[in-house]
């Protein structure tokens, strides 16, 4: 598979970094969980890691631990929040895969039957609605 040199300059970088907004979920010394600009769906959060990798194919041991613990922290929040049917926790390497911005994310997507998902990064969600969300999951976490 080939895979793009990991951009500083990414989207996710720049949230990182501070140099771009986004609604926070949770934080540590080794992840950053926010609210998806262009849900899927109702609740839809990233997590990411503080490592700069393109994919899990570079992450290391430890930051994939640390990112997997996050993603499952951060999915017991948006369940909990959210209280949907089902939840899909997702992550796309390479872009053939899905993935559109090149740092790895995991998507937790809450998902309730009859209710179709939004196509992924197609539109933008009002930004009071995501700090509502970004709000009921923080709570959540306690």
């Amino acid at each position: 598979m080939q895979i793009p040199a990991y951009d500083d300059n990414n989207i996710f970088a720049k949230i990182l970094r501070g140099e771009a907004p986004a609604h926070k979920v949770y934080e540590d010394e080794q992840t950053f969980a926010f609210m998806d600009i262009m849900p899927m769906g109702e609740g839809h959060t990233l997590v990411i890691p503080r490592e700069p990798a393109v994919t899990m194919f570079d992450l290391s041991a430890e930051g994939a631990a640390a990112l997997i613990q996050t993603t499952q922290k951060v999915a017991h929040a948006v369940r909990a929040a959210f209280e949907p049917e089902g939840v899909v926790c997702a992550q796309f390497s390479g872009a053939p895969a899905g993935q559109t911005v090149f740092h790895i994310h995991f998507h937790i997507i809450p998902r309730w039957q009859n209710v179709e998902m939004n196509l992924h990064a197609r539109v933008m969600q009002d930004h009071d609605v995501l700090a509502d969300h970004a709000r009921r999951i923080t709570e959540k976490l306690g």
